[in-house]
């Protein structure tokens, strides 16, 4: 008999999602690379350095141990939760709840899209920053919701302005994302900003989800703020943190929420449909990190620092001029007259084999930017930038 092929009709949900742009991006850099080319990657936020040893290590230690051979609590194990909310202590001052108000994630990422899913039915209004990471933008798609953007401008700090959102909008919305220090912009936040984020949720029944995954870098010797240290903050919604930027350990894939129990709630029972928690060992491992020596945090925080302004130092001898970002590891930096995002962009890989990230790709207020990661050494970095300059773009 015959067997035919069945078709494949996809869920609505699956036709429904954003475009991948940032697949894109990578397709084009790995088709330079192809011809031989030495392609200088710094469109990308993977992070270049090594987990630290002790990290490593731990892991070690744990893998053998029967007892993370078996399934572990599909919440993930207690030690795991006191390790973060000690860490939120010792930082930040912030009191969780182990059991209650920490939840075990697959990486931020993981829980930035299950929030969406976690709050909004179909047609539900979000607050995206824009421009802003665009896994909101998946995450919104995925629940069937509508986007409602908050515009991130130079001249308010890249900060959303509150007083711009139309009440009728405002009333509707359930879910807002704010991310310092950000991604792409580099911008931070200080405490006045979250009071009036806390002030804007509670007199709108606003969910905020506060995206902390550039949390540990800071620079100028200025901490970043976490939403959670604002009276008021458990009230209106959580944080999302992660140890793929604070201790280089993007592959291992470990981030938590934190905050209102409710959401937490939520969150851990959507994750029982999908999960059955991280391996042990990667749990033990993720706790040695936030209960072990924090030196390697500050140590990555001045290397990132370090790198930042070598490029700047490159980029004025080249005429190119743009404000530094006070966090996180992305410089937000104006495209030369003439130029899109995405025609400087293309340029740049063309000619000069340096991958930078068009702004556009982010939100339309990205257009006239591209984003670049301090993810390469000072010494390549500044090799870029000379790149570049021999192009003679600026000034």
């Amino acid at each position: 008999m015959e067997i035919k092929t069945v078709q494949i009709s996809p869920a609505d949900r699956m036709t429904g999602l954003p475009a991948q742009f940032f697949a894109g991006l990578v397709r084009k850099a790995n088709a330079q690379a192809a011809k031989g080319r030495d392609v200088i990657n710094l469109g990308q936020g993977n992070p270049d350095r090594p987990t630290p040893p002790h990290i490593v290590e731990a892991l070690q230690e744990a893998a053998p141990n029967p007892m993370y051979h078996r399934y572990p609590p599909f919440s993930g194990y207690p030690f795991l939760k006191q390790a973060v909310a000690q860490r939120y202590k010792e930082d930040y001052g912030v009191d969780l709840d182990p059991e209650k108000e920490v939840a075990i994630l697959f990486g931020g990422k993981t829980g930035l899209i299950e929030i969406s899913q976690c709050l909004l039915n179909p047609g539900d209004v979000c607050l995206v920053p824009d421009p802003g990471y665009p896994d909101y933008w998946s995450g919104v798609a995925l629940a069937g919701g509508t986007m409602e953007l908050m515009p991130l401008k130079a001249d308010n700090s890249f900060l959303p302005d509150y007083s711009a959102i139309a009440p009728a909008v405002a009333d509707k919305a359930k879910l807002m994302f704010i991310n310092y220090p950000n991604n792409p912009t580099g911008a931070t936040a200080g405490p006045e900003f979250y009071k009036q984020t806390v002030e804007f949720a509670a007199k709108h029944g606003v969910v905020v989800a506060s995206d902390f995954a550039y949390g540990a870098i800071g620079f100028d010797g200025k901490q970043p703020v976490s939403f959670l240290q604002t009276p008021g903050a458990k009230e209106v919604g959580v944080e999302f943190y992660t140890l793929s930027k604070t201790y280089n350990m993007a592959g291992w894939r470990v981030g938590f929420a934190l905050g209102n129990p409710e959401i937490i709630s939520l969150i851990n029972l959507i994750q029982d449909h999908y999960y059955c928690s991280l391996f042990g060992g990667i749990q033990a491992a993720a706790a040695a990190a936030l209960t072990g020596s924090q030196q390697c945090v500050t140590e990555l925080a001045s290397v990132y620092e370090s790198r930042r302004n070598a490029l700047f130092g490159a980029m004025a001898e080249i005429g190119w001029q743009a404000a530094k970002p006070s966090g996180s590891f992305f410089c937000w930096l104006p495209v030369p007259k003439g130029h899109t995002s995405s025609s400087f962009s293309d340029l740049v890989l063309e000619r000069a084999d340096v991958v930078l990230a068009p702004g556009v790709g982010f939100g339309t207020h990205g257009e006239g930017y591209v984003r670049l990661g301090l993810l390469a050494p000072e010494e390549r970095l500044q090799e870029a930038i000379h790149r570049i300059g021999k192009l003679n773009l600026f000034g």
